[in-house]
């Protein structure tokens, strides 16, 4: 598995490149932002750990950017941050962050928040599923994801990782109400960390990408006090 480091503290990366390359992990550092978007498209690495604070593009944009124009690979994203302000984590997952650490960490925790990751990918592996409803198409074996709101006019959806694997959860049982701790213990497992209000900031981006209007949803609907459903009639 690669992994791409961006952090400027030369300390900092070389702790973190040590402690991934003794459990196996292939790793490759940058020092600034911009540098980061230069070598991602060349590198297509699986994980990437990324400060919040650097010269230059901050980790904020460099996530926003790099979740905006996806690679062949789309990678988990871990924000580092000296902050522990909790709009700091709150912004951080909004543009795209799948995980948050606060500086400063230990090696151990750095490396199970990374193994956690990657077994996300893994939830569904080996199954040879497709969910179908009156307007959605779901490949779980081939990881594709299709949308058709009028005859004749399908579109494949443009859908990261998570992304996929929450909308893979909804399909697979339109109408059931899932609460937070439900959906995280199907995305993440058992070692999930961070804040449970991580599953709101990704259901928002995934509507922004299957809803018609995903201020007024027609297909993940919220409950009330409760969770999320997804509403779409099953096909036969």
């Amino acid at each position: 598995m690669d992994i791409l480091i961006v952090e400027d503290e030369p300390e900092i990366a070389k702790l973190i490149q040590i402690a991934l390359e003794r459990e196996g992990f292939v790793c490759n550092w940058c020092a600034d932002g911009l540098t980061a978007l230069q070598a991602f498209p060349q590198q297509q690495p699986d994980v990437i750990i990324l400060d919040l604070m650097l010269p230059g593009l901050d980790g904020l944009e460099v996530c926003a950017r790099i979740r905006q124009k996806p690679g062949v690979k789309d990678p988990y994203i871990l924000m580092l941050t000296a902050k522990g302000e909790e709009i700091d984590r709150v912004i951080g997952l909004s543009t795209g962050a799948d995980d948050y650490l606060v500086k400063p960490f230990s090696p151990t925790e750095l490396v199970a928040r990374v193994r956690a990751l990657l077994r996300r990918s893994l939830r569904h592996g080996g199954q040879h599923l497709i969910y179908q409803t009156q307007h959605f198409v779901v490949n779980v074996d081939q990881r594709t994801a299709t949308r058709q709101l009028e005859v004749g006019d399908t579109e494949v959806l443009d859908l990261t990782t998570l992304e996929f694997n929450l909308l893979a959860t909804f399909i697979s049982q339109p109408g059931r109400v899932w609460n937070r701790t439900q959906l995280i213990d199907k995305l993440w497992g058992d070692n999930f960390f961070g804040d449970e209000r991580v599953v709101d900031t990704h259901v928002a981006r995934l509507r922004k990408k299957i809803e018609p209007d995903s201020a007024n949803p027609t297909f993940v609907k919220t409950v009330i006090g409760v969770g999320y459903k997804f509403e779409d009639l099953a096909t036969t």
